[in-house]
């Protein structure tokens, strides 16, 4: 499981030219999912995007994390970062969690990050979406789960 994470001063995610999710300043979170990722481990990746002291403090300093700032989380599913890039010039899939796993899994870490954050919002999974946002930095970082 892979969290690519980008401090962000606003993000939004259109689906047929209409916005499903949107969050002013924050992190907008892209969660690719792999085989024999579970619920357990990606409640903890999730738990550490949320602590991830990504945000300035008084100093300028990187010591503030989402929940210290308050700001939002908008989450897209994204499974070309579960992509095979070692070899050749067009990425593997075979890395991926397969759809009829990954949707469900999906689903349950979205309704959990809404059951322990206030302000989470979300794409739609398996949908063509168009991911705006303006990144704060820019800062990006890839998490990873073990």
């Amino acid at each position: 499981m892979r969290a690519l994470l980008q401090r962000v001063q606003s993000a939004s995610v259109s689906i047929d030219d209409e916005v499903v999710g949107s969050i002013d300043a924050g992190l907008l979170v892209f969660l690719g999912l792999e085989p024999g990722d579970s619920k357990a481990l990606g409640e903890k990746l999730l738990e550490r995007a949320l602590s991830y002291r990504v945000f300035a403090d008084d100093q300028g300093r990187m010591n503030r994390s989402l929940r210290d700032v308050s700001g939002g989380l908008l989450l897209i599913s994204q499974f070309t970062l579960a992509a095979d890039t070692t070899r050749g010039l067009r990425p593997g899939f075979s890395t991926a969690m397969p759809p009829v796993e990954a949707e469900p899994l999906f689903q349950k870490l979205y309704s959990h990050l809404q059951s322990v954050y206030p302000s989470v919002a979300g794409g739609r999974f398996g949908a063509d979406m168009q991911v705006s946002l303006i990144n704060d930095g820019p800062v990006t970082f890839l998490l990873s789960a073990s």
